[in-house]
């Protein structure tokens, strides 16, 4: 839990400091490009099946998403140059981070070093 809440934070726990801040980096100019070029936060769309797959990725990045989608209000900008680019970007982080949560796992249970 607390390696999909915090990217990085998974690593650090299990104590891979360089790791884990490469990973928070990573996932977090990820997202900070994503939302610079106005992409899409997904939520789910009535009638619009991908939309509930789109939004569990994102959601996939942890806190930021729910910091992103209820403090900070953040809606992408469908007519922004970048919308298409910076959607890729925000679902990137989300997807990235579920991939450390797997590695964190990995880890944890001694499979890879």
């Amino acid at each position: 839990v607390l390696a999909w809440l915090v990217p990085g934070a998974g690593h650090l726990f299990l104590k891979r400091g360089r790791r884990a801040l490469l990973f928070f980096v990573l996932v977090l100019v990820s997202l900070v490009i994503g939302c610079r070029l106005q992409g899409n936060l997904y939520s789910p769309v009535q009638g619009q099946p991908l939309t509930l797959l789109a939004t569990l990725g994102c959601m996939g990045m942890g806190f930021p998403y729910f910091l992103l989608r209820y403090l900070l209000d953040y809606h992408g900008e469908v007519a922004a140059a970048g919308y298409e680019y910076g959607t890729a970007f925000v679902l990137t982080a989300g997807l990235m981070n579920l991939l450390l949560v797997l590695d964190a796992w990995d880890i944890a249970l001694g499979k890879k070093e």
